[in-house]
This record gives structure tokens, C-alpha cells and sequence, in this order.
């Protein structure tokens, strides 16, 4: 223990496994602590469902119904992966791929006066979907392909819009869009979680729907991917390619002290004994002082024993509420994933439910997602806080992860774990450069 290391991660969450996979290619000594005796952290599959009863309190036998115990692999926060998104590339660019088997989710829908309907997300959707009437319909495929086409390189694409001035609201006024499709197109397409965007350039809204068309492009059921066998394999991965680059685990490892010294860390304390380090990366749990609250999360895991209503029987799905559709400042999600995907007993679905918390009622303001799934044999309701960081490291050189958050899809994540990167080496995180470094240590052949 008593040895020098450039970078110690504390926590096995994805966003510190992904962290530590950098790190220990880009030629950094790592060593990764975890005061849990599984990969995951908050982020993890747990597994078999007896650990989960026990995780929510919940006394008394598992019913029969609910096939083996070992047969299920349930994450605490759900989400899934764009097909073309930031998580995506970070796999393919590291190769942590070749531990992972993916499915595709089989269709993303919305919620609209209290019917779901499938996301329409190509041209001959959008003319088929009962979402819109005729007219909106030719409105909203010369939007799409208006999208399709903008380039924010190329000027001649922008018909008279200027991408970094002209607000959102102003683009879905000049092709004449209401309500309802700015609604799904903001929330189900772009992934917005409240309507703050409208009034924000349009660039970025324009960039997001078009990675949704193009992350749709690649296996047209819907955008997005899930690994078999739950979200806990994504940080086993990482910690297998931290550890292929030299990097040191050591799973159930109570942390005694964060060592500071004239206010930069200096190393880690655990039990009697202190790991040196220049740098330190961790979730909020380790430093209670150094984050500040900002927020609460519900989320309800629901065990069916039946496919959600009117998604055409789909083995996994996701629905997304937007907030005006029920009143709310946020939207609500609902991700569905079953025995097809290796995490449930034969015939049997998980659907979890989440949004940011708004009142003191916080399973009220779910009601009209747990209403779309009943009946629901068993449920289990997590609310937690959420935490960013008060400290961003630059002179303590700790660089603590943001909390999950209530989306369903792991961009913000990873626009976290660019930020922490940039924090902490001073420059931009580049996939190309981060591929050529895997190939610079080991050489193309010896990768194979």
C-alpha cells in the first residue's frame, strides 16, 4: 500500500471506471479502491434478487413466481446508450466492446394526453404516426430533413437561421410546428428534461436530434443499445482495461481519511496504512464537505410479469413524459428491459420509473408512469439525493463525479467525465488521441 501513484479512484461507479480506464492508458499509475465489495457503485446490477429485497429492507421469502434468484441482474439506475453517443465511442475507441454483448432497445415512445405513441423518427414514421395531424406531419418532415441537412460548417445549410443566435423557438416557429410536436421533438428526440432549452441557441437542440436520426440510422427499431446482463458490466470493462494498462484494484477497502496537505491531496489512509497520489478522482460518498446538494431523484424498479401496454408487446422500451404533459418542470422517464436482455426470470420485465423530484410527494408525481404499467407484482421506491461538486480540483487536485441524474441515457455522464478529464489534464478529451495511445502502448497486433 504504501506506494506512490499518480491518480487513486475511489468508487467503482461507471463514471470513475471509465476515468481510471483514461488514465491508465494515457500512461497514468492508477490504483482503484471501492469501500464496496462489487464493481458499480451506485450505478451497479444487483444480483440474485434475494440481494435486492434485502438492499430495499424488504423481509420475508421471495415468491416462487419470480423464478431463481441468480436469474435477474437489476440496475439501481437505469439507462441506456445512444448508438451513436459519446458512450458508444468510448467502448469501440478502447475496445472494452469485446467484453460486452448489446441488444437493441425495440422502440422509444412519448406520452401524450394520457395515450403513449411510438417516437415517429424517420419521414415514413412521421407520415404513419397518429401523433399529428396531416398537415403538422408535412410540417414536421420538412423540419427533419431541414435537420438532416444542416451542417454547422456550411452556411448555405442554415436557411436563414443563424445556429448560434437564433433560438429553438424561433426555428420551430419558421416551420410552423405546435405544442405537441415541439413537445416530442424537444424531449423525445432531443432528450431535453425541462423546456429551457427554447430559448437557448439552436445549435445544440439541432446537433442532438440529429444524433438521435443518426444513432436511429444504425439499427432502426430505436437509438438506443443495452448490454445483455445489466449496466453492471460497463464498469467491469473499464476496470478490465485499466487493469490490461497496469492499473491496481482492490475491491472492500474501508477509506479511514482523504490525506491533504496545504490544501492539495497527498495520498489515502486505509486501514493504518497510506497510498500516495498527485491526483484523486471519487464519487460524492467519499467527500461529504467538498459537494453541495442540488436536487432529489425518485426512482420505483418495477418487477411485471407482462409487456407494457401498446408498445406492440416489446421486450424493452422507453417512454419518456414530457413535463407539459402532466404539469411538471421535468419531464418523467420510464425504461423497460426483461429475461431478453439476461437480467429478469423467464417472462418476466423490469420497468424503472425516474424523474427529478419537484414536491414532498415525490411517488405522487409518478403516479401517470406507474399507472401505465400495472399491475405491478412488486416495487421497489429509491429516493435520493443528487450532488455536484463544490471543489473542482484545481488545487486540491480532487475531481469528484457528478450524481446520476434522472435521464435515461448516459450523455450527461459523459459530458462529466469530459469535463472531469479536462479538469484534471488541462486539455480537451479526444477519442481519435485516445485511440491512437492504445495503439502507441501495446501496438496494433498485441491487441488482438
Amino acid at each position: 500500500m504504501n506506494e506512490e501513484y499518480d491518480v487513486i479512484v475511489l468508487g467503482t461507479g461507471l463514471t470513475e471506471c471509465i476515468l481510471s480506464g483514461i488514465m491508465s492508458v494515457n500512461g497514468k499509475k492508477v490504483l482503484h479502491m471501492d469501500r464496496n465489495a462489487y464493481y458499480g457503485g451506485e450505478s451497479a446490477s444487483i444480483t440474485p434478487l434475494e440481494d435486492l429485497f434485502k438492499r430495499f429492507h424488504l423481509t420475508g421469502a421471495i415468491p416462487e413466481t419470480m423464478g431463481r434468484g441468480r436469474d435477474w441482474n437489476v440496475d439501481l439506475i437505469p439507462k441506456f446508450l445512444m448508438a451513436g453517443g459519446q458512450l458508444v465511442k468510448m467502448l469501440l475507441y478502447t475496445e472494452v466492446t469485446r467484453y460486452l454483448d448489446f441488444k437493441v432497445i425495440e422502440g422509444s415512445f412519448v406520452y401524450k394526453g394520457g395515450k403513449i405513441y411510438k417516437v415517429p423518427s424517420t419521414e415514413a414514421e412521421a407520415l404513419a404516426s397518429s401523433l399529428m395531424g396531416l398537415f403538422e406531419k408535412r410540417r414536421f418532415r420538412k423540419f427533419l430533413v431541414y435537420v438532416a441537412n444542416f451542417d454547422e460548417n456550411d452556411s448555405r445549410t442554415f436557411e436563414g437561421v443563424d445556429p448560434k443566435k437564433t433560438t429553438m423557438r424561433d426555428v420551430y416557429k419558421k416551420f410552423d410546428l405546435g405544442q405537441d410536436v415541439i413537445d416530442f421533438t424537444g424531449h423525445a428526440l432531443a432528450l431535453y428534461r425541462t423546456d429551457d432549452y427554447l430559448d437557448q441557441p439552436c445549435q445544440e437542440t439541432i446537433n442532438r436530434i440529429k444524433l438521435y436520426s443518426e444513432s436511429l440510422a444504425r439499427y432502426g427499431k430505436s437509438p438506443y443499445l443495452y448490454p445483455l446482463y445489466g449496466l453492471g458490466e460497463l464498469p467491469q470493462g473499464f476496470a478490465r482495461l485499466s487493469a490490461i494498462y497496469g492499473g491496481t484494484y482492490m475491491l472492500n477497502k474501508p477509506i479511514e481519511e482523504i490525506v491533504v496537505e496545504n490544501g492539495k491531496v497527498v495520498g489515502v489512509k486505509s486501514e493504518g496504512e497510506i497510498a500516495r497520489c498527485k491526483q484523486l478522482i471519487c464519487d460524492p460518498s467519499y467527500v461529504s464537505d467538498r459537494v453541495k446538494k442540488v436536487g432529489k431523484v425518485i426512482r420505483v424498479i418495477c418487477i411485471l410479469n407482462h409487456p407494457i401496454k401498446n408498445t406492440n408487446d416489446a421486450n424493452s422500451c422507453q417512454i419518456i413524459i414530457p413535463q407539459n404533459q402532466v404539469n411538471r418542470k421535468s419531464d418523467i422517464y420510464v425504461c423497460m428491459i426483461s429475461s431478453a436482455h439476461n437480467v429478469a426470470a423467464q417472462g418476466k420485465y423490469i420497468a424503472i420509473v425516474s424523474t427529478t423530484v419537484e414536491t414532498n410527494e415525490p411517488e405522487k408525481e409518478i403516479k401517470p408512469a406507474m399507472d401505465l404499467l400495472e399491475p405491478i407484482e412488486q416495487k421497489f421506491v429509491s429516493v435520493s439525493d443528487l450532488f455536484s461538486p463544490t471543489d473542482l480540483g484545481r488545487e486540491s487536485q480532487i475531481f469528484i463525479s457528478r450524481t446520476y441524474d434522472a435521464t435515461t441515457h448516459f450523455e450527461t455522464t459523459c459530458d462529466d467525465i469530459k469535463d472531469i478529464y479536462k479538469r484534471m489534464m488541462g486539455s480537451e478529451f479526444d477519442f481519435e488521441e485516445m485511440k491512437r495511445k492504445k495503439n502507441d502502448i501495446y501496438g496494433e497486433d498485441e491487441q488482438q
